[in-house]
């Protein structure tokens, strides 16, 4: 099954993520399909969240399943869900 998930990137105790389409069996920081954006929960900077929304629009019409957590990002991204 094809996911829309968060893979983990930064340094220690400085978390960052990619908003990644992948498949599920694939470990949480392996390889993944398309890079659809990034996320950084702790809001260092001004530009803490970037989505490409038409693509991940594209990947949900497609059959991905997104995360609780890629969900409630891209929602706040004003992407539509089914």
């Amino acid at each position: 099954m094809v996911k829309i998930r968060l893979s983990r990137f930064g340094s220690a105790h400085n978390p960052h993520y990619r908003i990644v389409v992948t498949d599920s069996r694939r470990p949480r920081d392996g390889g993944y399909i398309e890079n659809l954006g990034h996320y950084d929960p702790r809001k260092t900077s001004e530009n803490y969240l970037k989505v490409n929304a038409e693509r991940a629009a594209y990947w949900l019409a497609q059959g991905a399943q997104p995360t609780a957590t890629a969900k409630r990002v891209l929602k706040s991204q004003g992407v539509k869900f089914a």
